[in-house]
């Protein structure tokens, strides 16, 4: 049994994270799904602001078919340690320094990683304009 993993904010989920999620459970049997505490979105990007919080971003991205279970990490190159997966998958926008080194180590230590393109024409930060100019 293949487990997948992925991380994120997931703050408002729309059709690219749904096409996300399905893309990562194809490549095995289980998909994992890390959401970033908030406090953890403040301290990287201070004066972000989220629409939801930690807990109500759990209970939506749980709630989609191709989630198995959700959990919540503070930085990517710790909870990569945390959880016990086969598979990571990122974005090839998630490239700071905690992506390296949660990559790095997912190499070093057997596990695959799979770099999925995003999804044409949908990001969270254009949603974010959309609602602004309405």
């Amino acid at each position: 049994m293949k487990t997948v993993f992925t991380v994120g904010v997931f703050d408002l989920l729309h059709i690219g994270h749904v096409e996300l999620f399905r893309r990562a459970k194809a490549l095995g049997d289980r998909l994992v799904v890390a959401v970033q505490d908030d406090s953890a979105i403040l301290r990287y990007k201070p004066g972000a602001k989220t629409v939801n919080n930690t807990a109500e971003r759990c209970y939506m991205v749980k709630a989609i078919k191709y989630v198995d279970d959700v959990v919540v990490y503070e930085d990517v190159q710790s909870i990569v340690k945390d959880v016990d997966f086969d598979i990571f998958v990122t974005g090839p926008d998630q490239s700071h320094a905690g992506f390296a080194q949660a990559v790095s180590w997912c190499r070093e230590n057997g596990r695959q990683v799979v770099i999925l393109p995003r999804t044409e024409g949908v990001s969270s930060s254009e949603l974010k304009q959309h609602i602004k100019a309405l």
